[in-house]
């Protein structure tokens, strides 16, 4: 199977997955953060689920060499912790607090046509421009 194939496959499952848990609803997420009034368990539920599927598939991911496809395998060196990555973090924590969406919630929430994703999804395209601005002027 192609690389093109596996990653629409792969977009369809993720996105159909974040639908069927309701995690394209922006008032799920903003229910998880509240935790001091009306918390909402459920994407920790999600969460603890996705978890059960990435911690074995990486731990095989560590002892090959080669995607399944046949690509050359490269995964994040541990420990490297620098700027660029906790100022990415902050960013993402506030968009997320702020809209409700991350990015494949937010993508998969554009289907239905709504305004609210393509708001969120715009500001993302936008931040993703800058910050290749910002990088290619500061050599990060």
């Amino acid at each position: 199977m192609g690389m093109g194939i596996s990653a629409l496959l792969s977009g369809l499952v993720f996105g159909a997955g974040l639908t069927v848990s309701r995690m394209i609803d922006p008032s799920k997420v903003i229910g998880f953060l509240d935790v001091a009034g009306n918390w909402d368990p459920t994407l920790a539920v999600v969460m603890a689920g996705a978890l059960m599927v990435t911690l074995p598939a990486f731990a095989l991911a560590k002892r090959r060499v080669k995607t399944l496809i046949g690509h050359p395998l490269t995964l994040p060196a541990p420990g490297q912790i620098d700027t660029p990555l906790i100022a990415g973090a902050i960013l993402f924590g506030i968009g997320w607090g702020l809209g409700g969406f991350c990015p494949g919630p937010g993508l998969a929430a554009l289907a239905f046509g709504l305004g609210k994703p393509l708001v969120f999804v715009a500001a993302m395209v936008a931040g993703m421009v800058g910050y290749g601005f910002v990088a290619k002027k500061t050599n990060v």
